[in-house]
């Protein structure tokens, strides 16, 4: 099974990718936990270019290939390889981030985005996805709370996210089969009860 976890920034997504980490293997699964951008040698190179506050000049449509430069190295090189070998694969951000932030975010064009996802992944499509929706505003309050400094991609400014947060909705009702919309703003203990019941009952029907 692949599982993926979306939203904004500061939405919370990482913390409850390792709860349901943690689960799982207490569970008795054997799990791989991955994050994207990176997983890789080449894509943790590749990261750490799109995150450098330095590279400010960036375009949107580089940053988009690379983007989907490192997410296809780490499906060759790690991701199909866990899947064929039966292991579940956890990863935090996957495709929907690239068309949420580089298409609805940057204006990309979305047929473009789709068409590259798809070249990209080799046609690989998540069983999960669980995106995690918190209101602009509740961005700023975390980071506020973290006082931690914010990278490239954080520092797009109020209307990105917005456009970003759109992104997300319009995917989640596009792709209600495999998308799950969760309020984010909810105690932690509660969302991750909420997750580990949609995985156990997908888990039970296969």
């Amino acid at each position: 099974m692949f599982i993926t976890f979306e939203g904004l920034d500061a939405c919370g997504k990482t913390t409850q990718a390792k709860l349901l980490v943690e689960e799982l293997k207490n569970s008795g699964l054997n799990i791989l936990f991955l994050r994207e951008p990176g997983g890789t040698g080449i894509s943790e190179k590749i990261r750490q270019i799109l995150l450098d506050r330095e590279h400010l000049e960036m375009s949107d449509l580089a940053e988009f290939f690379l983007f989907s430069a490192a997410r296809t190295q780490l499906v060759n090189e790690v991701i199909q390889p866990a899947l064929d070998a039966g292991i579940t694969v956890l990863c935090d951000r996957f495709y929907d981030s690239t068309t949420a932030y580089q298409g609805y975010g940057r204006g990309l064009d979305l047929e473009d985005v789709k068409r590259i996802n798809r070249v990209a992944t080799n046609g690989l499509a998540p069983d999960i996805t669980f995106i995690l929706d918190i209101p602009v505003s509740e961005i700023l309050r975390r980071r506020g709370r973290s006082k931690g400094d914010t990278d490239r991609m954080e520092s797009s400014g109020i209307e990105f996210y917005a456009r970003v947060r759109q992104g997300y909705h319009a995917i989640a009702q596009a792709e209600s089969s495999r998308c799950y919309l969760l309020a984010g703003t909810r105690k932690i203990q509660e969302i991750h009860e909420e997750i580990l019941e949609i995985v156990q009952k997908k888990l039970s029907s296969k």
